[in-house]
């Protein structure tokens, strides 16, 4: 089997292509290296012969036509690269659109060209739904919780891109479910709640799980912005690889369709849980200051995960609290590769 993946040296693209280079597949791994960390992953990854790897960015569309249309025999194809950060998105959404919508844009017209039909996913997100502020939220016991929506959010939900990021992730969204439509492409969206997991070098940006864990490790500063009582349902690395495995094997039947893919209602914290979880770790107060509320931020976000479940046979095998320690434990294991890389992780804004 052949796998092509874009954002390959990524979080998350690291830990597919090294599930799918231990399966004896050959992974072609495209990534511009522009993110801390991944470097890192590179020279973790290209320790396998079968990786082929190419330094490039989605938004040179005569490399990456090349590189595809090297690769027609593709049996599937990954698309992770992007911009992930909603601050980011605020300060340049020029560069934002550039990579998430135009990229993903060219990704698509790549295939096309190269006239690749192997089944296609796209990571999405859960910003697709904007900060929903019709949905009634109230606070139970320390942390927010839907009034209602006891599944959590479906993919019936309407569309509200809010933030450049929400527009440039939601219109890349809308492009590949359409390719699918008018080009006969088997493509698929995953709109992701919060994934953490191993080889994440989480910042305040963006990979909060990680990033708080990092920090009370190394005695960094942490920020929590708003009171931190906001709740996400989260999903351990290996249950996102174990869904993009069931969407790949079934496109076929789902290809076209959108799937809101995170941990679910049993798989909920807030940001102090999340820190309360770290100082009994840890035994010890986890200092921490309150900034204020950033636009656009959800109170709450848990991912109605019912439509993977029946149509491929998908759900969460590892809860948060086991998720949880395994990462914190890698962290650990790993202390000194995020010491030496604390000074080029640490950002000003989080999420």
């Amino acid at each position: 089997m052949k796998i092509l993946i874009t954002g390959g040296a990524g979080f998350i693209g690291s830990n597919a292509a090294a599930r799918y280079l231990n399966a004896g597949a050959e992974v072609v791994v495209m990534d511009n290296l522009s993110r801390k960390g991944t470097n890192r992953n590179l020279d973790w990854l290209e320790a396998n012969n079968k990786l082929e790897f190419h330094q490039l960015d989605i938004r040179d569309t005569s490399a990456l036509n090349k590189v595809f249309a090297a690769h027609r025999d593709a049996d599937r194809v990954l698309h992770l690269a992007a911009q992930v950060a909603v601050t980011t998105s605020v300060t340049n959404p020029r560069e934002d659109f550039d990579i998430n919508a135009l990229g993903t844009f060219n990704v698509l017209e790549a295939m096309r060209a190269a006239r690749i039909f192997a089944p296609f996913i796209y990571s999405s997100t859960n910003k697709v739904y904007g900060e929903m502020t019709d949905v009634g939220f109230e606070e139970r016991n320390g942390r927010y919780g839907y009034v209602g929506y006891p599944q959590g959010i479906s993919e019936e939900r309407n569309l509200d891109f809010h933030s450049p990021y929400g527009c440039s992730k939601g219109a890349a969204d809308q492009y590949v479910i359409d390719y699918s439509r008018m080009y006969g492409m088997r493509n698929m969206v995953f709109r992701q709640s919060c994934i953490y997991g191993y080889r994440q070098f989480g910042c305040e940006d963006q990979g909060w799980v990680a990033w708080f864990m990092i920090a009370s490790q190394l005695g960094h500063a942490i920020s929590i912005y708003g009171d931190g009582k906001q709740v996400r349902d989260i999903l351990f690395i290996e249950d996102l690889l174990d869904a993009y495995d069931a969407a790949f094997e079934n496109a076929d039947k789902v290809a076209g369709k959108a799937f809101n893919i995170g941990g679910g209602p049993d798989n909920v914290i807030s940001l102090l849980d999340l820190v309360t979880f770290i100082e009994q770790k840890q035994n010890r107060a986890l200092p921490y200051k309150l900034d204020e509320w950033r636009p656009g931020d959800q109170r709450v976000y848990i991912s109605d995960i019912r439509r993977a479940a029946a149509e491929l046979n998908w759900k969460p095998k590892r809860g948060s609290a086991e998720g949880l320690g395994l990462l914190y434990n890698w962290i650990a294991q790993n202390l000194e590769m995020f010491d030496e890389a604390a000074a080029e992780i640490e950002s000003p804004a989080r999420r």
